[in-house]
């Protein structure tokens, strides 16, 4: 094998690697630096920047009876889609945890500053959250299932979730809906699988993330 034909092995081998990959935040962001080189791709992928201001998550949670629900906003401050003939190839997204609000967009109440105490995120030892995006599988339509590893308190694990993409022109559109088992990122507060409590004071282990995004080139 020549030298040519093995660096362009080494390319194919190292590339796909880029957004699979798993670990801290700190990983993540190196390998978003190289995964934004483009003279390590070969083919026609194009790169949208998450605007900030008209994306956002929304969250929801509540008691394992489902009688006491919150719901509520978090922002996303920064990240790029990477878009190939049309399809989602790949990406990354920041989450600040200091924006969570509750569904009034109030940040300073009670139960905004219990989620980032220690109970829940402990916002203040780990204030981002990152998704790292791999592909997106086509069910029909724009409708997709998007896989991906999401990071949080430094936590990192495999996420998949359906979402509707649209790319138009100049502007790529992702809705999704993730659902997580919380105990998995270590919060644990009032689990039944680390709790014995009575039903309406146990807190469901689901959180559920509605994911609005728009990117830009």
């Amino acid at each position: 094998m020549n030298n040519k034909t093995s660096i362009n092995y080494l390319i194919l081998i190292i590339t796909p690697l880029l957004f699979g990959c798993r670990g801290t935040v700190k990983e993540e962001n190196k390998n978003n630096a190289l995964a934004n080189s483009v003279s390590l791709h070969d083919g026609n992928e194009e790169y949208f920047t998450i605007d900030s201001k008209e994306s956002v998550v929304m969250w929801k949670g509540g008691t394992l009876n489902g009688l006491n629900t919150h719901t509520g906003y978090i922002s996303i401050s920064k990240g790029k889609l990477i878009i190939e003939n049309g399809q989602l190839i790949g990406g990354t997204a920041e989450v600040d945890m200091n924006t969570i609000e509750d569904e009034a967009h109030k940040s300073d109440d009670g139960l905004i500053k219990h989620l980032k105490d220690p109970d829940f995120f402990d916002v203040e030892k780990f204030p981002f959250s990152t998704i790292v995006l791999s592909k997106a599988i086509p069910i029909n339509g724009e409708n997709k299932r998007v896989t991906g590893n999401l990071t949080i308190k430094n936590i990192t694990h495999p996420v998949s979730f359906p979402a509707k993409i649209e790319v138009k022109d100049s502007i790529v559109k992702m809705n999704g809906k993730l659902v997580i088992d919380r105990t998995a990122w270590d919060i644990r507060y009032k689990s039944r699988k680390f709790y014995d409590l009575l039903a309406d004071q146990t807190i469901s282990d689901s959180i559920e993330f509605n994911i609005n995004i728009i990117a830009k080139k």
